[in-house]
C-alpha cells in the first residue's frame, strides 16, 4: 500500500486512530479529522513519528456541511489524491425509547449517518476522476442485530448499511468499491457510555453491567481497537478490492437477545 492516500474521519482516538496508525504502518499517507484540535494533532504527531508517513490533521465537525467539504478539500490538497476513505466519525446514545429525547435521535443521525453522506458527496467525484477508489464505512452490528436498548444506534446503523450497499451498486462501474464493517462492543470511550446506559436501564450497579455485557459474546470479551483496525486495513487494500457491496461483522459472534434479557433480571 506504499504511496497510497487515505482519509480517516473520527481519528483522534479509539477505532479511528487505530485505523490511521495501521494504514500508515502499511505505507499509506493519511489525512485525519476530528472535532477536537489538540487530541487530533497529538494523534497525528505520534502516528507520523512511529511510521514516518505524512499524517495531516484537519479539525472538522462533520455535523456541519461546510466542515465536511473543507476537510475533503484540504486533505486532497495536502495528499494529492484519495485512494481510501474510511468513514468512522460518530456515535449514537444507547438507551430504551422512553429515555431517548429528540436531541438524542438527532445526534444519532446527524453525525453517524449524515457525516458519512457529507464526506462521500465530496470524495466520490475525486475517486471517479482517478478511476479507482475504496470506501470502508465503520457502522456497527446494531443495524443487523437489533436490541431495544440500542434502538437509536440501530436506526443510524441500518441507514448507513443501506447507504453502503446502494452506493456499491451505483459506483461499481467507476471501479469504486464499498464495504461496511460492523463492530460489536469495542474498548473505547463510547463503550463506557453504553455500559452506563445499560446500568441505568437494568437498574443495576455499573460494575455489574460491565460484568454482564460480555456474556452476550461467545468469546467472553469485547474487541480491542487494533482488531477492528487490522480488518479495515485488509479491506482497504488491493487484496480485498473484489469484496464489494457487503457487510462484515466483527463482534465475536455476539447474540443480542442475551443482552436484552439482562434488563428483566
Amino acid at each position: 500500500m506504499n504511496g497510497k492516500a487515505a482519509f480517516v474521519t473520527g481519528a483522534s482516538a479509539g477505532i479511528g486512530r487505530a485505523i490511521a496508525l495501521a494504514l500508515a504502518r502499511e505505507g499509506v499517507d493519511v489525512a485525519i479529522c476530528a472535532r477536537r484540535k489538540e487530541p487530533l494533532e497529538a494523534a497525528a504527531g505520534q502516528i507520523a513519528r512511529e511510521t514516518n508517513r505524512k499524517i495531516v490533521a484537519i479539525p472538522a465537525d462533520l455535523t456541519k456541511p461546510v466542515d465536511a467539504e473543507a476537510f475533503v478539500n484540504e486533505a486532497h490538497a495536502a495528499l494529492g489524491r484519495v485512494d481510501i476513505l474510511v468513514n468512522n466519525a460518530g456515535s449514537s446514545p444507547g438507551g430504551i425509547l422512553e429515555f431517548l429525547t429528540e436531541e438524542h435521535w438527532a445526534q444519532s443521525l446527524q453525525l453517524k449517518f449524515m457525516g458519512y453522506v457529507r464526506c462521500l458527496r465530496h470524495v466520490l467525484p475525486i475517486m471517479q476522476k482517478q478511476g479507482r477508489g475504496r470506501v470502508v464505512n465503520l457502522i456497527g452490528n446494531d443495524g443487523v442485530k437489533p436490541s431495544y436498548w440500542e434502538i437509536a444506534p440501530g436506526a443510524a446503523n441500518a441507514a448507513g448499511q443501506n447507504l453502503t450497499l446502494s452506493l456499491a451498486a451505483q459506483y461499481g462501474k467507476d471501479n469504486i468499491s464499498f464495504v461496511a464493517v460492523n463492530p460489536g462492543p469495542v474498548r473505547t470511550e463510547r463503550w463506557a457510555g453504553l455500559v452506563d446506559a445499560m446500568a441505568r436501564d437494568m437498574k443495576v450497579p455499573r460494575e455489574e453491567a460491565d460484568r454482564l455485557a460480555p456474556r452476550s459474546i461467545p468469546l467472553g470479551r469485547i474487541a480491542e481497537c487494533e482488531e477492528v483496525a487490522n480488518l479495515v486495513t485488509y479491506l482497504a487494500s488491493d487484496l480485498a478490492h473484489f469484496v464489494n457491496g457487503t457487510m462484515i461483522e466483527i463482534d465475536g459472534g455476539q447474540q443480542k437477545p442475551l443482552m436484552d434479557r439482562f434488563r428483566d433480571r
